[in-house]
């Protein structure tokens, strides 16, 4: 289901980014089917137990070919990384989001212009938010 949902946003994923753990790798293998391409992907061990300021770091190393990210990781960590990233929401998406939290599944899509570099809290917009049975 969740593949499916990443396949109907459109997004053409440059790059996926997924936690080592198993639950995550399995996830990211049964999703990945329902994309029209594979993004290249990379396995990383930092993502398991990260905070939001971790999660940036490693996106702060992201090269700035990579255009549209995919970033598969765990719980408090990636709620709160989609929270202090949107400086802005479109919608009731951040409402949603905060109502529901992010059970197994959940997706943020963000906005950001600029160099992954220069990420920073607040300087993306919470385009949508999806959880599975919503």
């Amino acid at each position: 289901m969740a593949g499916r949902r990443l396949a109907e946003t459109g997004i053409d994923f440059d790059l996926a980014i997924c936690s080592t753990a198993t639950r995550t790798r399995e996830t990211w293998k049964l999703a990945v089917h329902e994309l029209p391409r594979r993004p290249k992907t990379v396995y990383e061990d930092r993502l398991y137990e990260a905070s939001p300021g971790e999660l940036i770091a490693v996106l702060n190393e992201v090269q700035d070919d990579c255009s549209d990210i995919l970033l598969i990781g765990h719980n408090p960590g990636v709620h709160g990384l989609a929270d202090v990233l949107a400086g802005s929401s479109e919608g009731d998406a951040l409402a949603r989001m905060n109502r529901r939290g992010f059970p197994t599944a959940a997706m943020a899509t963000l906005s950001y212009t600029g160099s992954w570099k220069g990420l920073e809290p607040g300087t993306a917009t919470l385009l949508d938010y999806w959880a599975p049975h919503e």
